[in-house]
């Protein structure tokens, strides 16, 4: 009689598929972006096509993640097609990925412009971010129906988006994080310019609806002759291509390696609305705004409601001095994976709102409002509240 020793058998069995499970668990995934496709050509500057060179600098970044056996890859779109702005984040939703990357090129009639830009979601009054938004956001006029999808969204107006100054910090410190990487690669790796100095932020319809870490990328401009002919090259993609993925490869090990199950947040797939988006005339936002005011309240109430204004997020730490922070006096720092460095606290909304609007005039374009109870982080629809 043979003699199988099931109980030691299952429990072998058992641990292989538990220890399949946790790997399968573990890992970082990557939705990988490539902006236009089919009859939407993007920017076409002396025969270098804008849909072409992003889809291979974003075949050529996923080929490189895809050698890491801790990365899954999600795309887009892999071949020449159409897809609609709010589909290609829905892709990453569904797939509960961790990041989005969204891979364009450049261009302006100014052939000398050269350099990059890389940008997280919210709103911006910089004229440049905004036309830069513009000029990603007309893709909505190529989807069919796109006037009752959008409820009458003018990609001419990003910065009437509904809610978006709220929805933005969510999201905003990793995505600073990550486009902070990209950026950093594109200069110490590749001698590239970083325009405007540093990560960006503009109302792309492209990033509102992906709930995740999520950044576009301005990898050059095609317009510029030297700057396109090496964007339209296969060695000067590769050379990008590289940079990216050390920097999301450097993003995981910051973020996610032995951490993977640190959150509170629901996974993206959770979150996906197949609603039409709403828009606010702009015209009306001031209003809007001033029915949220909250009523005058006993003091006693307002006890242990602090908004502050969060102007960076980086891992590097600096000291609280004026100097290291272009001039702004009164700023704290907290630290977990990265220092968070505020500025101001006040327990009125309307004056915080002030305290960002000195910080964006310092030149802290990525600043937003943040909000604390009795120390505590918490959501500022509800510190409004």
């Amino acid at each position: 009689m043979i003699n199988i020793n099931p109980p030691k058998l299952t429990l072998t069995i058992l641990l292989v598929l538990c220890s399949n499970a946790i790997f399968a668990q573990s890992k970082f995934k990557v939705t990988l972006d490539a902006g236009h496709g089919a009859h939407d050509f993007g920017a076409v500057y002396t025969g270098h096509i804008e849909k072409n060179i992003n889809l291979g600098i974003t075949l050529k970044v996923g080929k490189i993640l895809e050698r890491n056996s801790s990365i899954d890859v999600i795309y887009t779109r892999k071949s020449d097609v159409f897809i609609d702005l709010i589909e290609r984040a829905n892709i990453a939703n569904r797939a509960d990925a961790n990041i989005f990357v969204s891979i364009h090129c450049n261009a302006n009639k100014n052939t000398a412009a050269d350099g990059t830009e890389t940008y997280v979601m919210g709103m911006s009054k910089n004229a440049s971010n905004l036309e830069a938004a513009k000029r990603e956001n007309s893709v909505v006029t190529l989807e069919k129906d796109y006037k009752q999808k959008y409820q009458g969204f003018d990609p001419n107006k990003p910065e009437t988006m509904l809610g978006m100054t709220i929805m933005q910090e969510e999201f905003i410190e990793n995505s600073i994080a990550l486009a902070g990487k990209i950026q950093d690669r594109f200069v110490k790796n590749l001698g590239k310019k970083s325009r405007g100095g540093g990560v960006k932020q503009a109302p792309y319809m492209v990033l509102h609806k992906a709930y995740m870490a999520r950044v576009l990328i301005e990898n050059g401009f095609i317009s510029n002759p030297v700057e396109g002919a090496k964007l339209d090259s296969e060695e000067g993609q590769q050379e990008i291509a590289e940079a990216i993925a050390e920097a999301i490869i450097s993003y995981k090990k910051d973020f996610f390696d032995g951490d993977a199950s640190d959150t509170n947040v629901d996974k993206p797939s959770a979150r996906i609305e197949e609603r039409t988006i709403k828009v606010i005339p702009e015209e009306k936002i001031d209003t809007v705004t001033k029915k949220k005011e909250p009523k005058k309240v006993d003091k006693k109430s307002e006890k242990g409601i602090v908004f502050k204004i969060q102007i960076s997020a980086s891992p590097t730490k600096l000291d609280l001095t004026p100097n290291n922070f272009k001039g702004l006096n009164n700023i704290t720092v907290s630290h977990s994976k990265l220092y968070k460095y505020m500025y101001g606290e006040t327990p009125n909304y309307n004056e915080a709102k002030k305290l960002l609007k000195e910080a964006i005039d310092k030149g802290y374009d990525s600043s937003f409002i943040i909000a604390f109870k009795d120390g505590k982080s918490i959501d500022v629809k509800d510190a409004i509240k």
